[in-house]
């Protein structure tokens, strides 16, 4: 969706409110495709004193296996996007503005982008989940498994036969 927004940079005091879904189911993020429903774009651009500003929040559902159990969890995510808009700039190193082309912005490479680089690098199932037993396999959030809890680390067996024979 590419918005035209050359009345917001000619008339002052002018906003344009936005609403709209983006589909990125497409997007392969560490060999999967979390994003199964539409991202909801809410927000608005609006030009005051001079300055057009984008402001708008996105709204994704994550959708992968927990990193340390593997159940299938979805999370829902808000990203928010405030950036100035200008016609021209003079110093390109602010990350915070965007160089408009003839007066329009391209809303789905910055939403993507966005959302993409705020995703989660770790999805977890919930904050405090425990995970698999690295001997049976079984899912300690729903109890636990009756192994051993105190193997020890295999690589220093050596160390601990040394301080037994004290």
């Amino acid at each position: 969706m590419v918005l035209d927004l050359r009345s917001l940079f000619l008339n002052d005091g002018q906003s344009r409110p936005l609403d709209c879904r983006f589909d990125l189911s497409e997007v392969e993020f560490y060999g999967a495709y979390p994003l199964k429903s539409p991202v909801t774009v809410k927000g608005s651009v609006y030009s005051r004193a001079g300055i057009v500003t984008l402001s708008v929040q996105c709204d994704c559902e994550y959708t992968a296996p927990c990193d340390r159990c593997g159940i299938t969890a979805i999370k829902h995510y808000l990203v928010p996007i405030e950036r100035v808009l200008v016609a021209e700039i003079e110093n390109d190193e602010d990350d915070e503005m965007i160089l408009l082309q003839d007066y329009k912005l391209d809303l789905d490479e910055l939403v993507y982008s966005e959302v993409v680089l705020n995703l989660p690098y770790k999805h977890l199932c919930q904050e405090d989940c425990k995970g698999l037993c690295q001997a049976c396999g079984k899912n300690l959030n729903d109890g636990p498994c009756g192994c051993a809890t105190k193997t020890g680390d295999p690589r220093l067996q050596a160390l601990s036969k040394l301080l037994n024979n004290e």
